[in-house]
C-alpha cells in the first residue's frame, strides 16, 4: 500500500512566520506533539513541542530553523516506511512531500496504527500461532501445507528473530479460530510451538478455572 493511497484528512502544517504560542495551541488542539513547518510551500522540516516549550512565545519559526528535523515520507513509498520511521523517531505526525518537495500530507501516528491494523487483518476474525524454529529450516511452504492440510489457510505470516536464541519467530495468522488440530500437527512435525490464540486457548482457560474452582469448593 504505497503513501499517496492512503485516505487523508486535512494538511496540518505552520509556516515559518508562526509564532511559537500559535503553533503550540495548534500542536494542543491536534493532540500531537510535533507538526510539520512550511516555507514558500516547500517542506522545511519537522518542530517538536520540547523545543517549543523552552521558546520565547512570541518569537517565529524562522527563528528556530536550526533546530528543526528533516523527517518525512515520500508519497509514492510504502507506507510501512512511515511506520519505521514514527518508531525510529518517536514522531507525532509524518510528513509526506511529493518529488518536487511540497508538502502533501501529514499522517498522525496514531491513524498509522490502524493501517498496520488493517494491513495484518488484525480485525479479522482467525487464530494465531507463534513457531520458533531454526532459520535454515524455515519453509514457507511447507508450513502452508501442515496449515491447508487441517482446512484453513494463511491470512498472515511475519517473522522475526530471538535475540537470545538467534532463532526465528514465526507469527501466522489462520482464518480459522478452532486451532487445536493445527498445533497438534505442528508439533507431530516436530515444530516448537511457543505461543497460539484461538477457541483452543479459550477453551482452556475456562477448564482450569473451572478445575480450580472445584478444587477451591472440595476444600
Amino acid at each position: 500500500m504505497l503513501i499517496k493511497n492512503l485516505p487523508f484528512e486535512a494538511i496540518l502544517f505552520v509556516e515559518f512566520t508562526d509564532p511559537v504560542h500559535r503553533v503550540l495551541s495548534l500542536m494542543q488542539d491536534a493532540g500531537v506533539s510535533h507538526l510539520a513547518v512550511q516555507r514558500e510551500e516547500k517542506f522545511a522540516g519537522i518542530i517538536s513541542e520540547d523545543v517549543l516549550l523552552e521558546a520565547d512565545e512570541e518569537m517565529q519559526i524562522e527563528e528556530l530553523k536550526y533546530i528543526l528535523t528533516n523527517d518525512f515520507v515520500k508519497e509514492d513509498e510504502h507506507f510501512l516506511k512511515a511506520v519505521a520511521l514514527a518508531a525510529d523517531r518517536n514522531l507525532s505526525i509524518i510528513p509526506v512531500v511529493n518529488e518536487e518537495g511540497n508538502l502533501t500530507a501529514t499522517i498522525p501516528s496514531s491513524q498509522l496504527l490502524k493501517y498496520v491494523a488493517d494491513f495484518l487483518h488484525l480485525q479479522e476474525p482467525g487464530a494465531m500461532i507463534v513457531l520458533e524454529i531454526n532459520p535454515q529450516h524455515f519453509s514457507f511452504s511447507e508450513i502452508s501445507k501442515i496449515i491447508e492440510s487441517n482446512d484453513a489457510r494463511v491470512t498472515q505470516l511475519n517473522t522475526s528473530r530471538n535475540p537470545d536464541s538467534g532463532s526465528m519467530l514465526v507469527t501466522i495468522k489462520i482464518n480459522k479460530l478452532e486451532i487445536s488440530d493445527i498445533v497438534s500437527t505442528f508439533q507431530r512435525y516436530d515444530y516448537n510451538v511457543v505461543y497460539y490464540s484461538g477457541e483452543e486457548l479459550y477453551t482452556n482457560e475456562l477448564k482450569s478455572n473451572y478445575e480450580n474452582l472445584m478444587n477451591y469448593l472440595n476444600i
